[in-house]
């Protein structure tokens, strides 16, 4: 049987939030949790899809006034997150989601949908919502685009907040992560990062965003994780030590090359 849970502020501490279930004392969780109050309480909505009483997926979308993504605009809803795991995957069971979204969006006379979309990772792959009627309007670097489902073609559509090197230009002393409690796995990814500096005595500072302006003025278009290096971007999603390590050499010797060509 499946059931589809509309997730409050008053059932959230009993039915979670779906990422991290297994971890709910865990720092990261709590962030999330605490978090997720304070949206709840502004519009954001929460739905997890429940197979036989075991949650399979979910979708988390807010208003694009108060999204927490690069983008700026207005009537439209913003989807975060739209993710199915295991062998929930080929059940329609993402469709499903994406249609309660579309029909909320509908019943409230907004103007369409938009999500931020990556070809690499972390983010969704835009191809399944093509499907839908969702169309590319925007691009920011490294890899996101800005896709919409427009609900009335006469309204103006969102767009990504651009000037993302000037805002990265800001923080040049050693690794400035700038980030939100929106994701439970953030606060691993610190501590990773925080770990791998140390050992290589760089400084590193930690800023987190707690009004979704911060995240829509963020130095990536992703809104709510960006790990800067110098005035320029490492990477917009949690890496394991030895990645975070590979890329940061990569872009130390990209530095140096650069400061040699001036």
């Amino acid at each position: 049987m499946i059931h589809i849970v509309d997730v409050t502020e008053e059932n959230v501490e009993a039915k979670g939030f779906f990422c991290m279930r297994s971890k709910p004392k865990s720092q990261g969780y709590q962030n999330k949790l605490a978090w997720l109050k304070k949206r709840l309480r502004e519009g954001l909505k929460l739905k997890i899809l429940e197979e036989n009483g075991v949650p399979k997926g979910f979708i988390e979308y807010a208003p694009s006034e108060r999204n927490w993504r690069g983008i700026t605009g207005s009537g439209y809803l913003v989807i975060h997150c739209l993710w199915i795991v295991g062998r929930g995957k080929g059940k329609g069971y993402g469709s499903r989601l994406l249609n309660l979204c579309l029909d909320d969006a509908k019943s409230h006379n907004k103007s369409g949908v938009a999500m931020v979309t990556s070809s690499q990772t972390w983010l969704a792959d835009k191809s399944f919502f093509m499907q839908y009627g969702f169309e590319s309007i925007d691009q920011a670097p490294p890899s996101f685009e800005l896709i919409v489902k427009r609900l009335n073609r006469d309204d103006p559509v969102p767009h990504f907040n651009h000037g993302w090197e000037e805002r990265m230009s800001q923080y040049q002393d050693g690794i400035t992560i700038i980030k939100a409690d929106q994701c439970p796995y953030f606060e691993d990814a610190v501590n990773t990062i925080t770990e791998a500096a140390n050992e290589r005595e760089i400084q590193v500072n930690i800023i987190t965003m707690q009004d979704p302006i911060e995240a829509q003025n963020a130095p990536s278009a992703y809104g709510v994780f960006n790990v800067i290096y110098n005035g320029q971007l490492v990477t917009y999603h949690p890496l394991t030590k030895r990645e975070f390590i590979k890329k940061l050499d990569k872009l130390e010797k990209q530095q140096q090359q650069q400061r040699q060509e001036q």
